[in-house]
């Protein structure tokens, strides 16, 4: 027994004595192959010359160089310089395992070499390829898979024209006992009409195969119109016709079209063009074009630069002020390009302001009056005028005396003076020695105030107010009566004085009236004076120098009646009114104070009041008489307008503005 390894142990020594023992030169490493491919495992050995064989997990794939019993396996190399290197072609998934390279004479074993087959990921596949539809505007998901047995698992990205997207999700799906997984890549997108036609990737990649294989797809966009609204011509004149087109690009197409203008609909307007003749209205007011398709609806709209003459917006409103305060007038008027807007005086062509507002500070009496808003025409030539607007300045009343008609002595008298005042006054006053009298009838007097017939353009209207006198005394030439009015800012006053006139005698005779109702009994009675009344209705002798008194028949005094009988009142005092004075005596109004001396003493004022006065015959003691008296007057002169108050010498001119006047004042007379 101890010869055996003795023998053993000295063939060893002899060896190393006679050279190097055998060793590997080249050992395999692992290695990836690619499927289908080949794979070669180097191994070399040194020093050695007997049997070399190659194992697979093991398992030993024999010694011979072509390897019987395995097709695709072979050993290749110069055997004689240690080269025994194994080839396995095509490379198939079977071929993944562990390899060894084994010298059996000298006992040596390789280390072991892993050989991975790598398996290229197919062309992924997008779900409702090659063309998806999407619909603009509505987000969407879109899917790519791989499916196979891709070793390793490929990663799946998105490209578009050639750059990655992102926003992506990637699944991945395990595969079941016999079957093979999958994996997922997802894309959210929320695509617009710019994307239609679009041409979208999907990549898988691994590293059996870098560049990775790709599917391709096409967007197939559906949106709703895409709209342009263009005008031509954009800039207008009034009048001018102007052409809209609406252009729109559409997936599906186009089913129909709507207009407006202002937001109303453009009736009967349902094609691609509008035509409409230009006005200042659609500069504000813009026209819009609708189109419509299967998916939806877009609209676009477009305001025009209409050019159009100046247009009056906003009055200026009547202004009443206090003196000393501000006055503010504003108008507003429209146009494009915009107005030149200036303020001036009525009748005066000094421009006092440009803009949409004047501003008066402190404002005097003389400020009273018109003010115009004016804007000059467009570059139409159209449009452009003028408004206008009153100023009125509240002040104290300005009394002025008018002209008074000289009396004879126990005759009527009449006194007037002219009242200018704003606000209206509260009262205008007659005041002598013994009383005073705002309105109606005391005693010998009567007073009745009334709108002058025509006012004083932009500075004001005026009152008139009439002091009635039956039956003139002594005392009335000598004393002063005064009239005066007043309102919240103030009162003022003027003394009116009577004149007397002198009776001249006839060339004839002398004819002596008695007017019946007086209550002055001063005159002495002659044997005419018994003839025209009884001693309970006597009045004061009035001397008439009239030619058209003559002796009747019988010897009484009869006059001549311009009037045919129209009137015939006899011995009685009589009115004619438009309406019934106070203290229910109806009167006419006065003889006018306006004409020169001479002149028919009548008031017409039917052109101002639009209406016809009603004669009522009135006794001042007695009441309503219901027959005409042949006596009544003893001259008539036609009723003529009149014209504004002859105001008297150095008069100063009233500056206020207008009060209202009465809608129905009340024109009383005397007589």
């Amino acid at each position: 027994r101890m010869l055996v390894p003795a023998l053993l142990i000295l063939l060893f020594c002899l060896r190393g004595h006679a050279g190097l023992s055998p060793h590997f030169l080249q050992q395999p490493d692992d290695l990836v192959a690619l499927l289908g491919e080949e794979a070669r495992l180097p191994c070399a050995l040194g020093e050695y010359w007997g049997l070399v064989q190659w194992t697979k997990d093991g398992l030993a794939l024999g010694g011979e160089r072509d390897l019987p019993g395995w097709s695709r396996y072979w050993i290749s190399g110069n055997a004689a310089s240690g080269q025994h290197d194994l080839y396995i072609k095509p490379v198939e998934l079977e071929d993944q395992a562990s390899y060894e390279c084994q010298a059996t004479q000298a006992g040596l074993r390789s280390r072991p070499a892993q050989l991975h087959v790598l398996v290229p990921p197919e062309a992924p596949q997008v779900l409702g390829g090659p063309c998806v539809s999407l619909v603009a505007g509505v987000p969407a998901n879109l899917t790519c898979r791989s499916h196979g047995d891709a070793r390793p698992t490929p990663e799946l990205l998105w490209f578009r024209d050639g750059i990655r997207l992102d926003g992506t999700t990637f699944h991945q799906t395990l595969p079941k006992e016999g079957t093979t997984g999958s994996v997922e890549s997802i894309l959210s997108l929320t695509p617009s009409s710019h994307d239609d036609g679009a041409t979208l990737v999907c990549r898988a990649r691994s590293q059996a195969l870098p560049s990775g294989k790709d599917t391709a797809i096409t967007l197939s966009l559906q949106y709703p119109p895409v709209v342009t609204l263009s005008a031509e011509p954009q800039t207008v004149l009034e009048g001018e016709t102007v052409t809209f087109l609406c252009q729109a690009t559409a997936q599906p197409p186009v089913t129909g079209y709507r207009w407006a203008k202002g937001g109303s609909p453009v009736l009967g307007a349902r094609g691609p063009m509008l035509e409409v003749v230009a006005d200042a209205s659609f500069l504000t007011e813009p026209v819009s074009c609708e189109v419509s398709n299967a998916v939806g609806s877009a609209n676009r709209s477009t305001a025009l630069d209409v050019q159009f003459g100046p247009v009056l917006q906003a009055r200026p409103e009547p202004l009443s002020v206090d003196v000393g305060e501000d006055a503010s007038f504003s108008c507003a008027w429209r146009g494009n390009p915009l107005p030149r807007v200036t303020w001036s005086r009525s009748g005066d062509a000094q421009v006092l302001a440009s803009g949409p507002t004047l501003r008066l500070p402190s404002v005097g009496p003389e400020d009273a009056g018109d003010y115009v808003c004016r804007a000059e025409p467009g570059l139409s030539g159209l449009g452009g005028g003028a408004a206008e607007a009153r100023l009125t300045v509240n002040a104290p009343p300005i009394v002025t005396a008018l002209h008074s008609a000289p009396a004879f002595l126990r005759g009527p008298a009449r006194l007037q003076c002219l009242v200018f005042a704003s606000p209206a006054p509260d009262a205008v006053v007659w005041s002598w020695d013994e009383g005073f009298l705002a309105a109606g009838s005391q005693g010998r007097f009567l007073v009745e105030t009334f709108p002058a017939p025509e006012g004083r353009g932009g500075q004001g209207t005026a009152l008139i107010s009439v002091l009635h006198i039956s039956g003139t005394q002594e005392s009335d030439f000598s004393r002063g009566f005064n009239c005066s009015a007043r309102n919240r800012l103030g009162e003022a006053g003027t003394q009116v004085s009577l004149g007397r006139r002198v009776s001249a005698s006839f060339p004839k005779q002398k004819n002596l009236v008695r007017i019946p109702g007086s209550s002055d009994g001063s005159s002495s009675q002659g044997p005419e004076e018994e003839e025209t009344g009884s001693g309970e209705d006597r009045g004061p002798i009035v001397h008439k120098e009239h030619s058209d008194l003559v002796l009747d028949e019988e010897g009484a005094l009869e006059s001549k009646d311009p009037t045919n009988g129209y009137y015939k009142v006899r011995g009685v005092s009589v009115s004619l009114s438009l309406g019934e004075g106070t203290g229910g005596g109806l009167f006419l109004p006065p003889p006018s104070p306006l004409g020169p001396p001479g002149t028919p003493t009548f008031y017409d004022f039917n052109s101002h009041l639009g209406m016809v006065p009603p004669c009522r015959l009135y006794r001042a003691r007695a009441g309503y008489l219901t027959t005409p008296h042949p006596r009544a007057f003893t001259s008539y002169s036609k009723p003529t307008s009149v014209g504004p108050p002859d105001l008297a010498p150095r008069t100063p001119p009233f500056p206020y503005a207008a009060f209202p006047i009465p809608s129905h004042p009340r024109l009383q007379t005397h007589v």
